[in-house]
């Protein structure tokens, strides 16, 4: 891919900075997507069994509730404890979704198609699930609480 981006007129360098995001993306994406719609499933299952009809509003048939959930989280207002240490705070959810994100990147998806090939790839999984933790730690030190 890199040589495709090379024959668009780029620099080397920002050719494979390119194509690594885009490799980033064509398995990031289908990850969060197929997550929204396994919360989907989650929730039309826990809907009836409550006899209840489950998200129906947004979208057809509700499809799109998992967006307009995640919308909704990123529209409001952040409120931050009067005695927080503000920048800790705020890198807090950041440093747990991306540590998240990046235990996908040993995992190969087809013959070829892995992010990092590395020999050590069960222990980079486990050693890199290990540090989610960190970020709500941060999070509850730097709220002073």
């Amino acid at each position: 891919m890199t040589d495709f981006f090379i024959s668009l007129g780029m620099d080397a360098g920002w050719a494979m900075f390119v194509a690594n995001l885009c490799g980033i993306l064509l398995i990031a994406l289908p990850l969060m997507l197929a997550v929204a719609m396994i919360i989907y499933a989650d929730r039309k299952i826990w809907a009836a069994m409550a006899l209840r009809r489950g998200p129906n509003v947004v979208g057809p048939f509700g499809l799109l509730q998992s967006f307009a959930d995640g919308l909704k989280v990123f529209l409001q207002e952040t409120i931050i404890p009067s005695a927080a240490n503000k920048g800790i705070f705020l890198l807090a959810p950041i440093i747990t979704f991306t540590v998240a994100l990046l235990a996908w990147a040993v995992v190969p998806f087809d013959a070829g198609v892995v992010l990092a090939n590395i020999n050590v790839g069960v222990l980079y999984i486990l050693a890199i699930s290990s540090l989610g933790v960190y970020g709500i730690t941060m999070a509850g030190w730097a709220s002073n609480s």
